[in-house]
C-alpha cells in the first residue's frame, strides 16, 4: 500500500501575480488625491473636525506597516505628502492617539461573483506582557493579556467580510451570529464553514436564518437534536452523513478542507506583528481592523489562482 502524498498545486496567473507583489510595496495605493482628507462641515455647534477617519485611518496605515511611535508617523507622512506634492496638514500624535479610540475603520472589499462561501476562524493575539522566551528562559511575570479575532473570510476573493475582537474569556461561538450580522441582508450567503467549536444550537440557527448551508463537523459523539427548527434538521443531516461516510470521508465530500484559508489568513494577519502596540481596549480594535483593511486592499491588487497537478 502507497504512503499518502501532499497535492502539489500550480500557480496559473504567476505574471499577474508577480505584479500585484510589486505593488504592494507600493506607498501611491494608500494616498489618493482625491481622498477626503479635511471634512465638509457637519452643521453642528462647535469646533470641525481638520481630519476626516479616511486621512487619520492612512496615518495609522503607516504605523502599522511600518512599526513605527506616533510621533515618528506624523513625520513620516508629512515627508511623504511634499514628496508627490500634496499640501495637506498631518494631525500631529497627540489627535491621532485620541482619534484611534473612535475610529470608524473602513474595510474595502470588492466582493464576488453568485453566493458568498463564508470561511470563519478565531485566533488570539497578545496585547501585554513578556514574550514567551523571555518568560520561559527567565521565569517572567505570569501576567498575559490577549485579545481574540474572530475574522469570515469571502472563500473567492480571501477578503476579509466581518471582523470582531473580544476579550480572551469569550468562546468561539457567541460571536458567529455576530459575524453573520455584518453580511448585508441582501447579500445572498451560499455556505458558512467553521469547526467543530461552532457545532452549537444557536450557530446551526443563524446560519439557516440566512439560508446558509452549514459546513461544520459535529463532534465525534454527537447524537440528533429534536427536528424542531432548520438549524437542528441540517445538524442532524451532517450527523447522519458522517456516520454514514466517516469522517474523513465527510470532510472531503463536504468540502470542509476549504477552512485552512482562513487559517492562512490569520497567519497573514499576526505577520503584521505578533502582539499589539495600543494599550487601550479601543484603540486595540481600531489597530486590528486597519491591519484588516491592509490585508484586504493586498487581496485586491491580485490573489493566485492554483490548479491540482500531479
Amino acid at each position: 500500500m502507497s504512503s499518502w502524498a501532499p497535492t502539489k498545486y500550480k500557480t496559473t496567473n504567476w505574471s499577474s501575480y508577480n505584479d500585484s507583489l510589486r505593488q504592494r510595496g507600493s506607498l501611491a495605493i494608500w494616498f489618493d488625491p482625491e481622498m477626503t482628507w479635511t471634512p465638509p462641515p457637519t452643521g453642528r455647534r462647535g469646533r470641525q473636525c481638520k481630519f476626516s477617519d479616511a486621512a487619520i485611518q492612512t496615518c495609522l496605515t503607516m504605523k502599522i506597516l511600518f512599526g513605527m511611535p506616533l510621533r515618528q508617523t506624523t513625520g513620516f507622512v508629512q515627508s511623504l505628502l511634499q514628496m508627490v506634492g500634496l499640501d495637506w496638514d498631518v494631525p500631529d500624535y497627540s489627535t491621532l492617539c485620541r482619534r484611534q479610540k473612535t475610529l470608524n475603520v473602513s474595510l474595502p472589499y470588492r466582493g464576488g461573483t453568485g453566493p458568498l462561501n463564508l470561511l470563519i476562524d478565531s485566533t488570539g493575539i497578545k496585547s501585554e506582557g513578556e514574550g514567551e522566551w523571555n518568560a520561559r528562559k527567565h521565569g517572567g511575570p505570569k501576567r498575559r493579556i490577549w485579545r481574540k479575532i474572530h475574522i469570515g473570510i469571502n472563500e473567492e476573493t480571501l477578503e476579509v467580510r466581518a471582523v470582531e475582537i473580544t476579550t480572551s474569556n469569550i468562546g468561539d461561538a457567541p460571536m458567529l451570529p455576530e459575524l453573520l450580522n455584518q453580511i448585508p441582508p441582501d447579500q445572498d450567503i451560499g455556505s458558512v464553514t467553521a469547526d467543530g467549536a461552532y457545532d452549537t444550537r444557536k450557530c446551526h440557527e443563524a446560519i439557516a436564518a440566512r439560508n446558509a448551508h452549514a459546513v461544520i463537523p459535529p463532534r465525534k459523539n454527537a447524537k440528533p437534536w429534536k427536528s424542531t427548527s432548520a438549524g437542528a434538521i441540517a445538524r442532524n443531516e451532517a450527523v447522519s452523513a458522517q456516520r454514514y461516510l466517516g469522517r474523513t470521508l465527510w470532510r472531503r465530500w463536504s468540502g470542509y478542507h476549504r477552512r485552512s484559508r482562513v487559517e492562512t489568513k490569520m497567519h497573514c494577519l499576526k505577520l503584521m506583528g505578533q502582539s499589539l502596540m495600543a494599550r487601550d481596549f479601543d484603540r486595540q480594535v481600531a489597530e486590528i481592523q486597519i491591519r484588516i483593511a491592509v490585508l484586504n486592499r493586498y487581496s485586491a491588487l491580485g490573489i493566485p489562482v492554483t490548479e491540482p497537478v500531479g
